[in-house]
């Protein structure tokens, strides 16, 4: 039977629930209602709107078809009046352009341009229409001497801006890059972009309409000259700095993605082509000189393992490869000796380059174990740092080296994307684990060996998901995360293992049975000092020893603190509590150093030498 008072209540609210079940669907209902209404209204609005618009078109129509008809022979009338006003203003022409011819093109080139084309048009006119008339060689003559002042205007213009290109700069667009993200790009500015686009036009309009071919001339004196003072300035430049110096030099920068290959647009053949090989003859002498330079101190930077400065001569050869098609374009025609040099340079870099991605795979491997050279602290080696910066490097030309090894028959062209995850970055990093695990052999302390590949390992997996070497190495070896979070996980545990000569005194083993009052014979009493005498020394130990150690990931810092504050709390707060009703000294406090709590600050001190 249901209790009376619940059936009541259980009624009242059935109620009041159907209450608000019909008030609902009321105001559902008044909605609907709402809703027809509105439709209703809107379509009412609707039919009267076709209504009306029908009845504009019909009005409209007719007027439209008369004022059609004006506006054609008004059209007419204009077409007439217009010609004859074009015909009219070429007799014109000499008087309105006299001027603007006289003073010449200087700072209003498309005004000139503009009068020359409008007594060019003259011209044409006049000998088309009426050839032995005055006119023709008054427009003639001002033709003429447009022409000339322009030619004088090119020749100005390239006197005037045309300077050699500093050498900083010639070094900062050969390791330029088109597709930056991070800093601007380079550019390399001949001539003021303004300057360039007056001489772009004037020389464009003196090869169709100029009928001469002179001012060519002009152009290869000037242009030629500032080239080859351009690459002696280069030249001079690194025999004031040593080779060194100018691998390290911050012209050359690097990006964390490297654009595909792109090929030059083609360039047509200019009628300035023969005069630009003789020209670029000697230039490339000197750019062949320079990269030999190149490659030299290349070779000798392997010598010295310092196989990051190697690094210098893949946007060199980026850039090389990317604008061979423009030097093929410009050296037709030219001697096959000459063809071939530029294709030399570019094998020779890329054998030198493969040479240093095998040598710094295998000196990874071999790098030796120097205690000396081991941090104290465990922290980060600096093999792996600069292991993985020079990966992070390579990363950014990676099509770069691949097609290197490819040349080299190191791998297969049409497998060098997959293979360059193996060759060199996975190879590297394989060869790089292995040595870590012969360098933690080292230390003496178990702990502080797990510390140090604990460091390694996590710097190596933060590094590679920072940056994409971990899409690059996964290609081929998908698991190579997951590899490294367990190595992590691992050399946590062994670093936990360090506390259990700690923690083995808070057992139960060996503490006595023992009744609430009873009284502890004296070997018993012992156990326990024993017991709170080894746990505090150990951790006063382990504190000083470990609080020098480090952790520089903040994360796995606090992690690795909170899981051993909280194995170590547990098991001191249950010792505690089993010792809460011992009478085993007269002198607790000597043996009852720390409160958990303490315990937990002195825990939360590890791998901080500031504490």
């Amino acid at each position: 039977m249901i209790p009376t008072e619940d059936a009541s209540a259980r009624k009242r609210e059935i109620e009041d629930k159907l209450k608000q079940e019909q008030e609902t669907l009321s105001f559902i209902r008044e909605s609907l209602e709402k809703s027809d209404q509105l439709t209703k209204g809107m379509v009412s609005i609707l039919s009267s709107f076709e209504s009306r618009l029908m009845q504009l078109e019909n009005s409209i129509i007719p007027v439209h078809k008369q004022t059609e008809n004006l506006q054609r022979l008004q059209e007419n009338v204009d077409k007439t009046l217009s010609c004859l006003d074009h015909v009219i203003s070429y007799y014109h022409v000499a008087k309105d352009t006299d001027k603007i011819i006289r003073e010449g093109p200087a700072g209003r080139l498309d005004e000139y341009l503009a009068c020359i084309a409008k007594i060019q048009k003259a011209v044409e006119y006049f000998q088309d229409n009426n050839p032995d008339s005055p006119e023709l060689n008054t427009v003639k003559a001002r033709f003429e001497k447009g022409k000339e002042l322009l030619e004088a205007e090119f020749r100005s213009l390239l006197m005037r801006y045309s300077k050699p290109v500093p050498p900083i700069l010639i070094l900062d667009t050969i390791g330029g890059d088109e597709d930056m993200e991070v800093q601007e790009d380079v550019t390399l500015e001949h001539l003021p972009e303004a300057v360039m686009q007056d001489i772009i036009c004037i020389s464009a309009w003196l090869v169709e309409y100029g009928r001469n071919q002179d001012f060519m001339n002009v152009y290869f004196q000037v242009r030629s000259s500032q080239l080859d003072r351009s690459i002696k300035g280069l030249k001079e430049h690194f025999r004031k700095n040593s080779a060194t110096s100018a691998i390290h030099s911050p012209a050359i920068q690097t990006k964390r993605k490297e654009t595909p290959t792109k090929k030059p647009p083609k360039r047509p053949v200019s009628s300035e082509h023969t005069f630009c090989c003789l020209s670029l003859q000697e230039a490339l002498d000197n750019l062949m000189l320079e990269g030999d330079n190149i490659i030299s101190a290349a070779r000798r930077a392997i010598m010295r393992h310092d196989y990051s400065a190697v690094l210098t001569i893949f946007p060199i050869l980026r850039h090389l490869k990317q604008t061979k098609p423009d030097f093929d374009a410009t050296l037709q025609g030219t001697a096959a000796s000459t063809k071939n040099k530029l294709p030399a340079l570019i094998t020779s870099m890329e054998t030198i380059g493969a040479k240093a991605l095998e040598e710094f795979a295998d000196s990874i491997k071999n790098d030796p174990d120097k205690e000396y050279n081991m941090p104290k602290d465990g922290t980060v080696h600096e093999l792996t740092s600069n292991a993985i910066l020079f990966l992070q490097q390579l990363l950014d030309f990676q099509e770069t080296a691949g097609a290197m090894l490819a040349s080299q028959g190191k791998m297969s062209a049409l497998s060098w994307a997959a293979e360059m995850s193996s060759s060199p970055s996975y190879k590297v990093l394989g060869n790089l684990q292995l040595n870590l695990s012969n360098k933690a052999k080292v230390y003496e302390d178990p702990a502080l060996r797990a510390v140090f590949l604990h460091n390694n390992y996590n710097y190596i997996l933060k590094s590679l998901e920072k940056s994409e070497l971990i899409q690059l190495v996964a290609v081929t070896h998908k698991k190579v995360e997951g590899l490294y979070r367990e190595l992590i996980e691992q050399e946590i545990q062994n670093y936990q293992r360090s506390w259990l000569k700690v923690t083995e005194h808070l057992t139960e083993r060996n503490i006595p049975a023992f009744q609430p009052g009873t009284k502890l014979k004296d070997k018993e009493r012992q156990i326990i000092k024993d017991k709170f005498k080894g746990f505090n020394d150990g951790l006063e130990e382990l504190c000083k020893i470990q609080q020098g150690w480090a952790v520089p990931d903040k994360g796995q810092r606090d992690a690795i603190r909170q899981a051993q504050k909280r194995v170590v709390s547990e098991a001191y707060r249950a010792f505690l509590q089993r010792c809460a009703n011992i009478s085993f000294t007269k002198n607790p406090e000597k043996y009852h150093r720390y409160s958990p709590e303490q315990v937990e600050e002195m825990i939360d001190k590890l791998f901080d030498t500031s504490a």
